[in-house]
């Protein structure tokens, strides 16, 4: 999901009280669980974490290859408060990456749906450098693919990667993610209409995978 959903200039600025969103209630909608493996730990963005988030996510090795992220702790803050606005209305997940032994988000991943009712969804995702190769992606992904199979019920899931992102097309191969496709010039960024990949996975693969099978590729 290099192209974001939020759009900074499309939402209505909302008053920050400094609320957590921490919660232990089983309806993803109402609020989103903890998530947890042995080096990362995944949960509702905080207000807290915008100072991190624009540190993190606003370098230029990040966003060479996403839509551009919010340029100010404010930003990052409306930015916040919307996740929490569209998770209500059960179309949109945002977890937050913190890794072991930190407070505040170094990343996060995000889940939207292309269909009333959650069936088929895209997802994207996006970690500070600091934390590349260490295997926190993995972690983390693989966590939120089986929230979003087993808990969600979603039946597949999308993503796009620019064919120049050699990383991001790396990550979603290991995970097991399928190439279905190229779509020809579909991301602007930097004054140039780049090819993406068209990656997907099925909630049958990753069951089967999960048990040591191999998916079937047609």
């Amino acid at each position: 999901m290099e192209k974001m959903p939020y759009r900074e200039q499309l939402d209505m600025p909302a008053a920050t009280d400094g609320t957590s969103w921490q919660t232990v209630s089983s309806d993803w909608r109402a609020g989103l669980p903890m998530l947890s493996a042995p080096h990362v730990a995944l949960r509702e963005l905080r207000l807290s974490d915008a100072p991190s988030l624009l540190a993190m996510l606003t370098t230029e090795e990040v966003t060479r290859f996403i839509s551009p992220p919010p340029t100010t702790v404010e930003g990052f803050e409306r930015f916040i408060l919307w996740t929490h606005r569209q998770r209500a209305q059960g179309s949109y997940v945002c977890f937050a990456v913190v890794p072991d032994g930190y407070e505040d988000a170094v990343g996060l991943f995000q889940v939207r749906q292309l269909e009333p009712g959650f069936g088929t969804a895209e997802w994207g995702f996006a970690i500070g450098s600091a934390f590349w190769g260490t295997g926190l992606f993995e972690e983390g992904a693989r966590l939120v693919l089986d929230f979003v199979f087993e808990v969600v019920g979603t039946h597949r899931v999308e993503a796009r990667a620019a064919v120049a992102n050699g990383r991001g097309n790396g990550a979603l191969k290991k995970l097991g993610a399928v190439q279905e496709g190229v779509l020809r010039k579909s991301l602007f960024r930097h004054g140039l209409y780049l090819d993406q990949i068209l990656w997907g996975i099925l909630d049958e693969d990753w069951r089967l995978a999960r048990t040591g099978r191999q998916p079937r590729v047609h």
